[in-house]
């Protein structure tokens, strides 16, 4: 017969490890991946020389972060670029003041190369680790080695747009009443 100090040392073990064993799972499942590519977007484009002008700004200051896009494939892709922000606060708000190439879409040329300039404003303090971002229209997202920037400062508050709001939220409900009308009414 099993010895009962044995069970219940062994139930002792058991509950130990459930209530610790995640914690030090966690520690051990942890990397860091800092500089490296969505492997997607790797095969088509590649962000090289990505820079950014500073390290340390206030709020109301501007960045400007520069690179090359180079293309990886023989046909011309579309995309869109921007900024991506890794912070423990919740905000990681910037604000885009100009880009070059100018507009929100871009074409990068089979085998070309495409230099970018970025200019944004920081409107939050935290601690930031920013990546050039760039979207390929129907491939998607990949990231730019990076750089940490510490943003001091007083929270900058935009005002909000209601008339966009309310424009949306127009365009939204003539959505729904053409969707409902348009469906086949069907007998539950």
């Amino acid at each position: 017969m099993v010895d009962k100090k044995f069970i219940v040392a062994a139930i002792s073990v058991i509950v130990a490890l459930g209530a610790v064993g995640p914690s030090v799972a966690q520690m051990f499942q942890h990397a860091e991946a800092h500089g490296v590519q969505a492997q997607l977007q790797s095969r088509f484009v590649r962000i090289d020389d990505e820079t950014w002008s500073k390290q340390s700004v206030q709020t109301g200051d501007t960045l400007t972060d520069s690179g090359k896009f180079t293309s990886l494939v023989n046909r011309d892709l579309r995309g869109w670029y921007t900024v991506y922000g890794d912070s423990p606060n919740a905000g990681n708000r910037w604000e885009i003041v100009a880009r070059d190439p100018p507009g929100n879409v871009i074409t990068i040329p089979a085998n070309g190369v495409v230099p970018y300039k970025l200019t944004i404003r920081a409107l939050e303090p935290a601690v930031y680790h920013m990546h050039t971002q760039l979207n390929i229209a129907s491939i998607g997202p990949g990231l730019g080695p990076g750089q940490t920037i510490v943003v001091t400062g007083d929270p900058i508050v935009k005002p909000i747009p209601y008339t966009n709001i309310v424009y949306q939220s127009i365009i939204i409900g003539v959505g729904y009443a053409v969707t409902f009308a348009t469906r086949p009414w069907q007998v539950i």
